[in-house]
């Protein structure tokens, strides 16, 4: 079990409490003795880790029952014995509801039998001491879980939240980008369009307005593509093409910032 065991016995009477320790002389057990409910609740406050404690119930001062109740009380891990030479049922019954008494061992006592009752105790101890330890462990753990969940919660909120901004903010882009007069197409990087107003559609799809996710080399006259795969970058160019039949300007730009990267097209018929 690895921790010190410690059992306190307390008994008014001496010679009792010589014997205890006597039947626990070759016992790897740490033994402390009390001679009144007073001195034993003071031993368990002066000596820690304490996990069983044995008292007789007829003591001056304060009986077994009181004594024990108190123990129950301030140190509730222990495992709790009365000793008793008066076989009274009645006292019996109120010693194990008031003090939660694990066992009731009449005087005399017959050794190997009380050696037997101290192993379970201990056993009984250090089981509800490691209940204890996985229930707190399992509590932590489910705070930690909770704690985990509402900051997900807290951040899937934050970014519906966002997105119905963002996809708001979309929207009104694209309304004012349709409301421009001449034909704006965005390009990323990778040669796709990610951005085109209404007028470009008209200018570059004729009645087919499907540029969004395309690449602009398979929408475009060659010409065209090979008027802006020519523009040396950074450089705002413009050029005069005709596109479906219509007579069109188009300015190339570049965007090369941290957050922004690819090409303006700007379309203008003539």
């Amino acid at each position: 079990m690895g921790d010190q065991i410690r059992i306190l016995f307390v008994d008014d009477e001496k010679n009792v409490l010589r014997s205890l320790e006597r039947t626990f002389l070759d016992e790897d057990y740490e033994i402390l003795t009390a001679n009144s409910g007073p001195e034993g609740l003071q031993t368990l406050h002066d000596v820690p880790d304490i996990q069983v404690v044995i008292s007789d119930y007829r003591m001056p001062e304060m009986n077994g029952v009181e004594f024990l109740r108190q123990v129950r009380k301030q140190w509730p891990d222990t495992v709790r014995i009365v000793l008793s030479g008066y076989a009274d049922s009645a006292s019996i019954v109120s010693a194990i509801n008031e003090g939660q008494i694990y066992k009731f061992i009449p005087k005399p006592w017959n050794d190997d039998e009380l050696k037997v009752t101290i192993v379970n105790a201990i056993e009984r101890c250090f089981l509800n001491k490691k209940n204890k330890e996985l229930t707190e462990a399992l509590k932590a753990k489910n705070d930690e879980l909770e704690r985990i969940n509402s900051e997900l919660e807290r951040i899937i909120d934050e970014k519906t939240t966002n997105n119905l901004l963002q996809g708001e903010v979309i929207k009104q882009v694209q309304s004012i980008t349709d409301a421009i007069p001449v034909g704006i197409v965005g390009v990323d990087p990778d040669g796709v369009i990610v951005q085109c107003n209404k007028v470009a559609e008209n200018i570059i799809c004729d009645q087919t307005p499907d540029l969004l996710g395309s690449r602009y080399v398979d929408k475009l006259p060659g010409e065209v593509c090979n008027f802006i795969e020519n523009i040396p970058m950074q450089e705002a160019m413009s050029g005069r093409f005709n596109i479906n039949g219509s007579n069109v300007k188009m300015t190339v730009g570049f965007m090369n910032n941290a957050n922004q990267k690819g090409t303006i097209l700007v379309f203008d018929r003539e």
